[in-house]
């Protein structure tokens, strides 16, 4: 018999409501007919599934099962590997941005078949400063707040414009932070209140902040920067770009591959829906197709794990 080929699967028991424990058996028993010796970590606290990628050099894939704040870790312990194995991903957090942008399923059953029978997908890794790794978003103000703290079930109920229109009601509240933020292609400066970084189609559970057409390897990210609205008009225009993406002087998007951003204050950063520190400069850099993610849309066919 030849060697059989070794996995690590990194599992949070508390990300979302606690489900895949539920279906840890049932997954662990179809990873094992599919012929994987399996090694299982459970976290306990912060920082443990970063530490535990970090020692996961020596298997032939490694699989984490959490919300997007797993998914930071993991990934983060593993940018510290020379040459890191494929990443299989198993979504069971409360909103799972990145899964979203991945299309994988948010059936655990099948996102467990999606990790052995997927393709692999190269994906942009973020660098925040010198210290920290992102997956899809760095952020600053108004949404990175609102969108976490409102329920999936909610926006949801909502809809898209009607979330927006919501949200936009409360942006003259919302201080704004003078900032200067230079691309690898231009300068911008003012007062924002708001500022994101992104590798994803989907922020908070909220689609289309920063268009729609996003493409994961390219080496780019989307940037959207909403300028401190000081009239009526000024939040007419941001709603309308926000709800039609249309244009104008309040909202810009741009692509870029890395940013140097400078504010006259510290400001409060959320790294992939986790908080990133209060900070008075940023240095974003994208890291291209660093980390290759198992999954993707796979062709579910198996019957080993059942569909709940």
């Amino acid at each position: 018999m030849g060697r059989k080929p070794e996995m690590l699967f990194i599992i949070n028991p508390r990300s979302g409501r606690g489900t895949i424990k539920n279906r840890l058996l049932e997954v662990l028993n179809y990873f094992s007919a599919e012929g994987w010796a399996v090694e299982v970590y459970v976290t306990q606290s912060a920082m443990d599934a970063a530490s535990a990628a970090e020692k996961g050099g020596g298997y032939d894939l490694i699989v984490c099962s959490g919300g997007d704040g797993t998914l930071n870790e993991v990934i983060s312990g593993m940018m510290k590997l020379d040459n890191p194995p494929p990443l299989g991903y198993i979504p069971a957090g409360s909103t799972n941005d990145f899964a979203s942008g991945l299309k994988l399923p948010k059936n655990i059953g099948k996102a467990a078949q999606c990790v052995l029978k997927g393709r692999e997908i190269p994906i942009d890794i973020g660098r925040f400063c010198t210290d920290r790794y992102f997956v899809y978003v760095a952020g600053f103000g108004a949404f990175t707040e609102v969108s976490y703290l409102t329920s999936q079930e909610r926006k949801n109920l909502l809809g898209h414009p009607a979330y927006m229109i919501e949200g936009v009601k409360s942006l003259p509240a919302i201080k704004p932070y003078y900032m200067k933020i230079e691309t690898e292609k231009e300068t911008i400066e003012g007062e924002f209140i708001l500022g994101m970084v992104t590798n994803a189609a989907q922020i908070g559970g909220i689609r289309g902040l920063v268009g729609q057409k996003v493409v994961m390897d390219d080496g780019l990210y989307e940037m959207l920067l909403i300028r401190g609205p000081k009239s009526p008009g000024d939040l007419s225009d941001i709603l309308a770009s926000l709800i039609r993406t249309e244009k104008n002087n309040m909202v810009c998007r741009l692509k870029c591959a890395s940013l140097h951003a400078v504010s006259t204050e510290p400001v409060d950063w959320v790294i992939d829906g986790e908080y990133g520190g209060r900070r008075h400069e940023v240095q974003i850099e994208n890291l291209r197709r660093r980390i290759s993610i198992r999954g993707g849309m796979a062709k579910i066919s198996s019957k080993q794990v059942v569909e709940k």
